[in-house]
């Protein structure tokens, strides 16, 4: 077992940082649908563009701009229910999504009970965001560097030895599939209370730092 955790090519020193930083959302983001079920193709794409169209004017009146609303195609689709022999056509599905993004995070509430009433019939996904998350990645990024060098610095003075200069950095996706053994390994593998507040968005980011020892 000795024999596995020898250093076989030793070059310096490396660490893992990681930072998340905190900030109140100033933007939701909406995913719904609107789905209509008609006798006849016909029927379900008339139903489906006056649904389409009502949503829009609920936008508007909402302050809500064209171009912040993303949405499909409409979509035709048989539509059935049950399995096997008691398998039942219910008709045609006519779907479109829309993605709506709103600053006014106050009228939200009122925003989804219109948009409901207007013929949506299928909401998917209410998610907050903030505007300045390239700001905010980059504190995060700052921050990660710094708790790497911190701790490279603590286990140098462990060891007796000097640091070095940084000869690797490496950036590190926390959240990614394959970067698991990093996890509860950032600045201190401490949390508390306000990590997990509500009603903030938190922007994370990690760096694996290596330096050279003197």
């Amino acid at each position: 077992m000795w024999r596995d955790a020898q250093i076989t090519s030793p070059w310096g020193v490396s660490a893992y940082g990681a930072a998340s930083v905190k900030a109140a959302p100033d933007l939701v983001r909406i995913r719904v649908a609107v789905e209509r079920v008609e006798p006849s193709p016909r029927e379900a794409f008339e139903a489906g563009q006056a649904n389409v169209i009502a949503l829009r004017g609920v936008l508007r009146g909402h302050d809500v701009s064209d171009a912040a609303v993303s949405a499909s195609r409409l979509r035709l689709s048989s539509a059935w229910d049950g399995y096997g022999e008691r398998r039942e056509f219910l008709g045609y599905k006519c779907e479109a999504s829309f993605t709506i993004e709103s600053a006014n995070l106050d009228g939200l509430q009122q925003l989804l009970i219109d948009v409901v009433d207007a013929g949506v019939n299928r909401v998917d996904e209410v998610d907050f965001d903030v505007r300045s998350k390239g700001e905010l990645r980059a504190q995060a990024r700052r921050a990660a560097v710094q708790a790497a060098r911190a701790k490279a610095q603590l286990y140098a003075e462990a060891a007796g030895v000097q640091l070095g200069q940084v000869v690797h950095i490496q950036d590190v996706d926390p959240e990614s599939v394959g970067n698991e053994r990093y996890r509860g390994h950032g600045a201190g593998g401490t949390t508390s209370e306000e990590d997990l507040a509500p009603g903030h968005v938190v922007v994370s980011a990690a760096v694996v730092l290596g330096f050279s020892l003197t």
